[in-house]
């Protein structure tokens, strides 16, 4: 996973800059059992569940404030509506072009490792994401 593991949320709130509020816990603490890519709309619908009076607009504002402080990182956007990344391990993404699911490819299973810091021009990389992208095997089966 991305951020967690032994530190706790309050640790993680200080050494990315965030107020350590009782919603932003529990969303917190809702993402990261969470598996895949979920969408915003997929947060909220179980945020919702422990914290009956949060908003969807809350639930945005707080997704947006963990990705740009590096809590968590957003999926490709051409892919379709924003997805957060839960995934900190390094890996690539496989991406239905039918029903648009995000899968986990390893870059071991990819055959592609990088290990060049510097491209052509100066570019300095952060870090590589291919996104291979084809048909699901359940869409293939309908």
């Amino acid at each position: 996973m991305l951020v967690y593991g032994t530190k706790s949320f309050r640790e993680h709130c200080r050494e990315h800059g965030i107020a350590a509020t009782h919603q932003r816990q529990v969303l917190y603490e809702t993402m990261k059992t969470m598996h895949g890519h979920p969408s915003p709309e997929e947060v909220y619908a179980r945020v919702k569940k422990k914290a009956p009076a949060i908003s969807l607009a809350t639930v945005y504002k707080n997704i947006h404030l963990f990705v740009e402080s590096g809590v968590f990182r957003k999926v490709s956007m051409h892919h379709g509506p924003v997805r957060v990344e839960m995934n900190g391990e390094p890996h690539h993404h496989m991406v239905c072009s039918k029903c648009r699911k995000i899968s986990d490819i390893g870059e071991k299973e990819l055959g592609f490792v990088a290990k060049r810091n510097r491209l052509p021009g100066g570019f300095l990389v952060e870090r590589y994401a291919v996104d291979v992208i084809g048909v699901c095997a359940s869409c293939q089966m309908a």
